[in-house]
């Protein structure tokens, strides 16, 4: 179980890892006129850089779980 529990982990991760780079690729493509387009509304660059974020913390979360339960399962050893 340990062994199913500490590759979970390291998915998770790495899936923060890749959301983060995800995340900093679609924040460098950000133009000039995305930002100015505030006015109507948040842009794609927005809503994407978002989704990343939240892809960030989910995989977050998952690997604090992950590391949470190892903890549990081994805490007497």
């Amino acid at each position: 179980m340990n062994v199913i529990l500490v590759i979970l982990c390291v998915l998770a991760m790495a899936g923060a890892v890749f959301m983060l780079v995800r995340g900093i690729v679609t924040f460098l493509k950000t133009t000039e006129e995305d930002l100015k387009s505030g006015a109507t509304g948040p842009s794609q660059s927005s809503l994407r850089q978002n989704k990343a974020m939240m892809g960030r913390i989910t995989f977050q979360a998952l690997a604090i779980l992950v590391v949470a339960l190892l903890l549990l399962m081994n805490g007497g050893k």
